[in-house]
């Protein structure tokens, strides 16, 4: 390559040295361009403004030509380019005349490459990155084991975690059977006003009465208890909650046109909380409910509840509201069935009250509203296709035995070495039970003739005989197995 360089106009220009220096116009070394263009050689391409750059950042450098006399004829942008050894380069010149001195600014790039090692940091940041992308990894196949895998594992299901989502949160499986969901005035839906006046005539109040206990001086205390009830056939057979009868000495029943009558409690299911009372005074029965189909209910299908609230004083009175949820589970509640949740108004007194759609059908029995402070808006109801099997029974006496006891399952067997069965702790005097030779300590291990681990099982044998009817009871006594027999007699 020549060191000669030749102007656009193709006068000869000589090599030049120039002084470089910096910022503070300090000298730096002289700069031999041709030479430099020379080392560079291909590598080499100028841009308008030259910066001298070194090893390790740039440098804005003034470049002031030394010893050179610049022709104003000159242009103050200029291009020129030469072939250097078969390689174009390209430069832009921008030329400043002040005070007789001319200063050009250069920019200029090292290109030199460099084999430098991959430094520490790199390195390390290389490890970190992978370790990050495998975690990552990993923790997506672990949640996805976790939220999709253990779920369907037996070992989950039957955790008591599992029971009780699964009891608090389980979807509603409801039919639907296109009935309307909303009040109306018009088609086959009814009205506030249309159902209050179909129901609200089989709406009664039941009263009760518990004997408390004696005082210091020996007087016996008195408690009186107020619910509701509907009347569910013209025999006089009021359906209502268990809790508002328990206990009861004597019950009441007064209808929706005022009149008192006496009534019994027939019989009862404290596991599903509900109760059948028979009037048994002589009285004109002035409406029947009709019982609906509680799993064809919609979430936020509209409702009408119809009761006592707070006791006589508000008899016959009509809320509305939607249903809320289905198959709700209240903490701490043994109620078996699970619960059609409303924000119709239900307070003490409407226990044992109808919860009716629509159609004025009645589709939940009233039964329980949570009592905390700021609290509103939260009622709950028996589903009616819960009970609606259990009425039949529910409808015939109660067939005393005369027993108390308590269930004893495999862990308590083997814990006690007991046999699985229904441990007798009590028996009533002048009872079946008694008169048939059964005693305190003695194990239940069968009742008419199948084996019972239960008390319900024992009741729903129960319900498929009536009064005078005999059993036979096979017991344990001391490791011993005998039968003996058993009357039913109706309780009094």
């Amino acid at each position: 390559m020549e060191n000669n360089t030749q102007r656009p106009n193709g006068e000869n220009m000589e090599p030049q040295s120039f002084n470089i220096t910096n910022e503070d116009n300090v000298e730096a070394e002289k700069f031999d361009i041709t030479s430099e263009l020379n080392q560079y050689g291909d590598n080499l391409v100028l841009g308008e403004n030259f910066v001298m750059v070194n090893e390790a950042e740039p440098v804005n450098n003034a470049i002031s030509e030394e010893n050179t006399e610049v022709k104003p004829s000159i242009p103050v942008e200029n291009t020129f380019s030469e072939n250097m050894n078969g390689s174009n380069i390209k430069a832009n010149f921008n030329s400043i005349n002040d005070n007789n001195n001319t200063s050009s600014n250069y920019n200029s790039y090292n290109q030199k490459k460099t084999n430098k090692k991959p430094g520490m940091f790199k390195k390390v940041m290389s490890y970190v990155l992978v370790g990050v992308v495998c975690t990552t990894i990993g923790g997506a196949a672990s949640g996805a084991a976790i939220l999709y895998g253990l779920p369907n594992t037996s070992l989950f299901k039957n955790s008591p975690l599992y029971k009780s989502i699964s009891g608090s949160t389980q979807a509603a499986t409801t039919v639907y059977d296109n009935h309307p969901t909303q009040l109306s005035t018009t088609g086959s839906a009814m009205s506030a006003t249309e159902i209050a006046k179909k129901v609200g005539p089989a709406v009664v109040a039941v009263t009760t009465t518990i004997q408390g206990q004696q005082d210091f001086f020996g007087r016996q205390g008195v408690q009186q208890g107020v619910g509701s009830g509907m009347i569910i056939s013209q025999e006089g057979y009021v359906l209502t909650n268990y809790h508002v009868v328990e206990g009861a000495q004597q019950v009441k029943v007064v209808l929706s046109n005022g009149k008192q009558a006496n009534a019994k409690v027939v019989n009862y299911d404290a596991n599903y909380d509900v109760a059948v009372v028979q009037i048994t005074d002589k009285v004109d029965i002035p409406a029947v409910v009709e019982l609906g189909d509680s799993n064809s209910l919609q979430v936020g299908e509209e409702v009408v509840a119809i009761g006592n609230p707070l006791g006589t004083d508000f008899f016959g009175s009509v809320t509305t509201g939607i249903v809320s949820a289905l198959n709700r589970k209240i903490s701490g509640d043994t109620n078996k069935a699970t619960y059609i949740q409303t924000d119709a108004a239900i307070n003490s007194g409407n226990s044992g009250g109808p919860l009716i759609n629509s159609r004025g059908q009645v589709v939940g029995i009233n039964t329980a509203k949570i009592k905390e402070s700021g609290v509103e808006g939260l009622g709950f109801a028996i589903p009616i296709n819960a009970i609606k099997d259990k009425i039949s029974n529910l409808s015939k006496p109660i067939l005393l035995i005369g027993i108390q006891g308590r269930e004893i399952d495999s862990e308590i067997s083997k814990q006690y070495n007991m046999p699985v069965g229904l441990y007798v702790q009590q028996v009533t005097e002048f009872s079946p039970a008694e008169k048939a030779g059964i005693q305190a300590g003695d194990v239940i291990i069968k009742f008419d003739g199948q084996k019972v681990t239960t008390f319900d099982e024992v009741n729903t044998i129960k319900a498929k005989h009536k009064a005078g009817d005999q059993v036979s009871v096979t017991l344990n006594r001391d490791g011993k197995e005998q039968t003996v027999t058993l009357k039913l007699t109706e309780s009094k």
